[in-house]
């Protein structure tokens, strides 16, 4: 007679999971907040108190929840110190100080992060066609890309302490321009991107996640150099207010990963053509291609009303890459994981966005209650912002309750691309509003 033997697994509680790494990490991060809040509270508000008070958890649990960003947060932490120490005081410093001048200084440290970026993204398009060398070359693409999003932060934190020097009235959280938000937005998406790379385990999907972050670097050195935009200046009145420091960082969470699930869905396209010959089956795809070569088409003019020679080679670095993209879609598609997984990550990705997004909208409604006097005001930035919402909405919806898949649903991740790019930018280059204090 056999005997049947039934084991009963027990799942630890999430607590007894911790190790004494988590519970370092934890101790250091309410000790670096106490002594914050201990140094720096009298020039808080109520609001502010209660905002660095509640990120104590959050930036906790976040650790604990993917523990590489326990690392991130202390290599970041640590050389922000640095030239904070390095500063002492006088900003005048950041000319004369070496590890200021080329590495720490915020703008050095963003320059250092979009030279990464572009590296990053040439090593994971070498592992997509290495032989031998694939996974070297995308572990590679995988570190610079780490390394681009320390940087990032690096340079934010370091950018915020800059601005406080300027004059106690000038000093704030450095998201409330183009120039910085762009960077916010760079290292969002990649953050996001390096997490679905790991618990997916596999790599391919950085080479197109990477050209979106690139085309955004692409972007940010151009506004750089034409506008001088690295330059901190004054808040207006309108973005005074303790609810930016919400409301901003939210939005980019949405826009990050939604620019994550496009990308995705590029190469969930790709892979489904990788065995079409019809030149005409393929037009899409090179329409798309003109899509991607968005900002040399818009932003080409110079004054005298020709292209620049920065857009002219960008647009075609830009052209040859789509070009080169479908011509080897086949090898390409090799390489990308299945279509299972590629449909997952577009799927969590616009989720995670979507959820951020709405919170964000519902905090721009009470910040502008606040500081015009109404909730809703069908300001055209309001009003593409609640065209994004929809958007995504009606894809979770269709994807929750009528089982949307496949090649619909990527493209239809593209277009919310293309309607979340004009909500972002397009507004503040063609319309005006209550919003136009971020003209181009």
């Amino acid at each position: 007679m056999n005997t049947a033997t039934t084991t009963l697994t027990l799942h630890e509680g999430f607590f007894a999971r911790r190790n004494w790494r988590d519970w370092l990490f934890a101790a250091l991060v309410i000790a670096g907040g106490l002594y914050a809040f201990n140094r720096y509270n009298a020039a808080m508000d109520v609001y502010e108190k209660g905002i660095l008070l509640g990120t104590l958890p959050c930036a906790i649990w976040l650790g604990w929840f993917w523990r590489p960003v326990q690392a991130l947060a202390a290599v970041v932490t640590v050389f922000a110190l640095l030239a904070i120490a390095a500063y002492q005081g006088d900003l005048a410093r950041a000319d004369t100080v070496f590890w200021l001048k080329y590495f720490l200084s915020s703008q050095s440290a963003i320059l250092w992060m979009s030279m990464l970026f572009f590296m990053s993204t040439a090593f994971y398009w070498v592992g997509m066609f290495a032989r031998g060398q694939a996974d070297a070359m995308e572990r590679l693409g995988s570190g610079l890309t780490w390394a681009a999003v320390g940087m990032a932060l690096i340079g934010t934190l370091v950018r915020w302490y800059e601005s406080h020097q300027i004059g106690p009235d000038i000093g704030h959280i450095p998201v409330s321009n183009l120039y910085e938000v762009f960077v916010l937005f760079c290292w969002m998406t990649a953050l996001f991107y390096l997490y679905f790379e790991q618990q997916y385990r596999t790599r391919a999907m950085g080479a197109f996640v990477m050209l979106v972050v690139s085309a955004a670097v692409g972007f940010l050195l151009w506004y750089t150099v034409v506008r001088e935009a690295h330059e901190i200046q004054p808040l207006v009145p309108a973005l005074k207010s303790w609810w930016m420091k919400l409301h901003v960082p939210a939005n980019f969470v949405g826009y990050g990963t939604f620019a994550l699930a496009a990308m995705v869905a590029f190469a969930y396209l790709i892979k489904s053509h990788a065995q079409e010959t019809r030149w005409w089956k393929l037009a899409p795809l090179w329409a798309l291609g003109v899509v991607l070569c968005f900002e040399p088409l818009v932003f080409r003019k110079t004054p005298e009303g020709g292209m620049s020679n920065y857009w002219a080679v960008y647009f075609g670095v830009s052209a040859l890459a789509v070009a080169g993209i479908i011509a080897l879609r086949r090898r390409i598609s090799e390489r990308l994981p299945a279509f299972e997984v590629l449909d997952d990550v577009m799927y969590k990705a616009i989720a995670v966005g979507f959820a951020f997004f709405t919170i964000a909208t519902v905090l721009g409604a009470l910040w502008a209650a606040e500081a015009w006097g109404g909730y809703w005001s069908w300001d055209p930035k309001e009003t593409w912002a609640l065209i994004v919402w929809l958007n995504y909405a009606a894809w979770l919806h269709m994807r929750l309750m009528k089982g949307l898949r496949g090649a619909v649903s990527a493209w239809w991740a593209l277009v919310g691309l293309a309607v979340t790019t004009f909500a972002f930018l397009g507004v503040n280059m063609f319309l005006s509003g209550l919003h136009s204090y971020g003209n181009l």
